[in-house]
């Protein structure tokens, strides 16, 4: 078992990292404090433990099963806050042997192996597919790839990305980006900080929707237009396969009431919808949908509005502690899908454009009143 009194970690990131997340933690654990019972929520593991989990789980990442590299998933709570839990009869040494070991077994997503502290040691006290709110968990994604993130206390979705690791490179989310005056409301709600409950499971769509998008591995692009104009249409040159009447299977679904959204049936939809059009993604051009989720068009080629100026700089961010902004030409942030997303915001104001790359980039172009240009604000970091 691992000591948290002693200083056995050799993966220097896991050392840097530690104190920055711990008080993450602290932070949100008081927030979530005010809003429901804190015996609803995981305890926050002390940086000692946070940089054990870290050590381990990226020696473990560098190992091999039978060829195959491990993905684990690591949730630390103690048994009795977990729903169902599948509990070993003997508790195990969390090392890197036994995780690789362990990792078949519950790489499926939304299954963790569960672990705590007792004593001066930590364990792995068995598997568990639900985490109350704020619990920490720490994702082996690749070799050297690990991500600590936590679930939603409100809506559904995506867990919220806290810190990145990959090999000695830390990035490490940048809470206040939350906060400034124009991001999106799709960031704000993959960022998970601050966004307001009355709109929070309707942003929750459109990050499912980049999730999908990102996962398909095609490459593509969502452009999200206003339902009560179509101004827009200026800049589609065509849609090479238009939807007619729009389709409303996700926007229906966005209209169920607070009790529908409750059952597991809602879910499942929910997900089979936004499954069907981040797949509409991979076809070549772009796919539209409007502000209400339905389902305009896809194949859509954009053009520079006639009444328009080609866009000749944008600005670029990533919601990382540290991030410098860097204005640039709209080719130097990737490709055609890319520059056509920018023109097409830089026309269209109003409308924003999710764009994702064959190799897991992914930017959202929205129009920055305050820079008075197209912002691209780079978030593959909060998808992984």
């Amino acid at each position: 078992m691992i000591s948290q009194t002693t200083p056995t970690t050799t993966y220097k990131a896991a050392q840097a990292v530690a104190r920055a997340v711990e008080a993450h933690f602290a932070r949100h654990f008081g927030k979530a404090a005010r809003k429901v019972e804190s015996s609803e929520l995981a305890p926050v593991p002390p940086p000692q433990v946070i940089e054990a989990m870290i050590d381990v789980a990226f020696w473990a990442s560098l190992r091999r099963e039978e060829g195959n590299s491990p993905k684990i998933s690591l949730a630390y709570l103690p048994a009795e806050q977990s729903k169902n839990p599948l509990l070993f009869e003997h508790k195990l040494a969390l090392t890197p042997a036994i995780l690789t070991k362990l990792a078949p077994a519950v790489e499926h997503p939304g299954i963790h192996l569960g672990l705590y502290a007792e004593g001066d040691e930590l364990c792995i006290w068995g598997a568990t597919s639900e985490v109350p709110g704020n619990c920490f968990i720490l994702e082996v994604v690749e070799p050297g790839l690990l991500v600590i993130k936590h679930r939603r206390t409100e809506g559904f979705g995506k867990f919220v990305n806290v810190a990145i690791l990959k090999g000695d490179q830390i990035k490490v989310v940048d809470e206040r980006t939350a906060g400034l005056p124009d991001c999106p409301a799709i960031l704000t709600s993959m960022l998970g900080f601050t966004a307001p409950s009355t709109w929070n499971n309707s942003m929750n769509v459109l990050v499912q929707l980049a999730v999908a998008m990102r996962a398909h591995g095609r490459g593509g692009s969502l452009l999200v237009v206003p339902s009560q104009q179509d101004i827009w249409r200026d800049s589609i040159l065509h849609i090479g396969y238009p939807v007619q009447p729009s389709f409303s299977g996700l926007s229906e679904l966005m209209r169920s009431d607070a009790g529908e959204r409750k059952q597991s049936w809602w879910m499942g939809a929910l997900n089979l919808a936004v499954d069907r059009i981040a797949g509409l993604t991979a076809v070549d051009g772009a796919t539209i949908i409007n502000d209400q989720y339905e389902l305009i068009g896809f194949g859509a080629k954009t053009g520079r509005s006639f009444n328009s100026e080609r866009v000749s700089q944008i600005i670029v961010t990533e919601p990382i502690v540290d991030n410098v902004p860097m204005v640039v030409h709209p080719t130097q942030t990737g490709g055609t899908r890319h520059l056509s997303a920018a023109q097409f915001v830089y026309d269209q104001r109003d409308s924003i454009a999710l764009v994702a790359s064959q190799d897991g980039r992914f930017t959202i172009f929205a129009w920055s009143p305050c820079e008075e240009m197209v912002h691209a604000h780079r978030v593959d970091s909060l998808l992984i």
